[in-house]
């Protein structure tokens, strides 16, 4: 099948992340029904923007958790593990399963994010070691148990490298018609960060990216292009800190660590990729979708995780593609959801309302 999806191409407007509870206002009620509750499965490897995009996720009522799956990326499995364990105490959200995942790629050698998140992976800010221990199961076998048990309900957000997604895929070939959907943060229509072709999680693992893009699941992939404009900002992080609560003097203090550490523009920003692209379930208008058939570049030295994107008929592919795909790709139906930024909403209330 060819690989499909849907792109976030692009985002309007800024990045306003200002915690109005945080400064003394009242949040507004949100609220969701159970039947308008979207199940997940948090695919991560946290990482500074995963542990934000788990509080997130945790925090909204649009979103049930079903489980946890760090894999090895951003930092090692050994720190990704328990990062996710330590996030969810310190959410108060126990009752969330965590299992491991893989320690590599499939194929490769891992390469890991040290460099932007820190030697613990949470920009060096330490949080007390976990009391609750990871299931029996392993990644692949509690996706693959949650989805059969209730298939079409649950989506995978993936925010990592997919090599947990692909393993659980590989594992069960029945597997991808169950599956609701999968949201990934990886991949870039322009240009990578890890190299000048390929963005970080999918330069990890191509093979991964590649099996998951082919496996026939609706799939929208929140890229580069979009990630890059969702900014926080010092100023948010003074509203972060006024809050004077567990959740948010953590988020500033690894937010603050980061940009000390890797921001472009003198310590005054910090891209949230992750976050976004779990707020794009908490919040669909937040951004503009385009459809694309995904190309994910496995063979190439130079252009190895690259995410190669054909919109509509205008462009039949390279010969490459015509030799794997004999039949021109169908023409995607080219509707776009309008966007909003609602960030406020979205994003703040995950990291500062109800007491966090």
């Amino acid at each position: 099948m060819n690989s499909a999806g849907i792109l976030a191409a692009s985002a309007m407007g800024g990045f306003p992340l200002v915690a109005r509870a945080a400064a003394g206002e009242s949040a507004p009620a949100r609220t969701a029904s159970a039947s308008s509750v979207h199940r997940i499965i948090l695919d991560t490897d946290p990482g500074v923007d995963d542990a934000l995009a788990i509080l997130l996720a945790l925090r909204s009522p649009e979103l049930k958790v079903e489980a946890l799956t760090p894999v090895a990326g951003n930092v090692p499995l050994d720190f990704t593990l328990p990062n996710a364990l330590k996030l969810l105490e310190l959410a108060g959200r126990t009752d969330v399963p965590v299992a491991a995942g893989a320690s590599t790629p499939l194929v490769r050698r891992l390469v890991t994010a040290k460099a932007v998140h820190g030697n613990n992976g949470l920009g060096g800010v330490e949080l007390p070691a976990p009391k609750i221990r990871p299931v029996s199961e392993t990644a692949s076998e509690l996706i693959r148990r949650i989805v059969r048990a209730n298939p079409g309900e649950i989506s995978i957000v993936a925010v990592g490298p997919l090599t947990n997604v692909a393993t659980a895929l590989r594992a069960d070939p029945g597997l991808a018609q169950m599956i609701r959907s999968i949201v990934v943060m990886g991949g870039s229509l322009s240009h990578g960060n890890a190299t000048p072709a390929a963005e970080f999680n999918f330069y990890v693992d191509p093979e991964a990216a590649r099996i998951v893009f082919d496996a026939g699941v609706p799939l929208t992939m929140v890229g580069l292009d979009v990630t890059r404009k969702a900014l926080a900002r010092q100023e948010h992080l003074k509203v972060l800190d006024a809050a004077k609560t567990p959740v948010c003097d953590f988020t500033a203090k690894i937010l603050r660590a980061t940009m000390a550490r890797w921001s472009k523009d003198g310590g005054q920003s910090v891209a949230l990729h992750d976050p976004l692209t779990v707020a794009s379930l908490v919040d669909p208008e937040i951004l503009k979708l385009r459809d694309f058939y995904v190309l994910i570049e496995t063979s190439g030295e130079a252009s190895a995780g690259q995410s190669l994107g054909y919109s509509g008929g205008r462009c039949a592919g390279p010969l490459r593609w015509k030799r794997r795909h004999p039949r021109n790709p169908p023409k995607p139906s080219g509707q776009m959801r309008k966007s909003q930024w609602k960030w406020t909403q979205s994003v703040s209330s995950g990291f500062c309302w109800g007491g966090w």
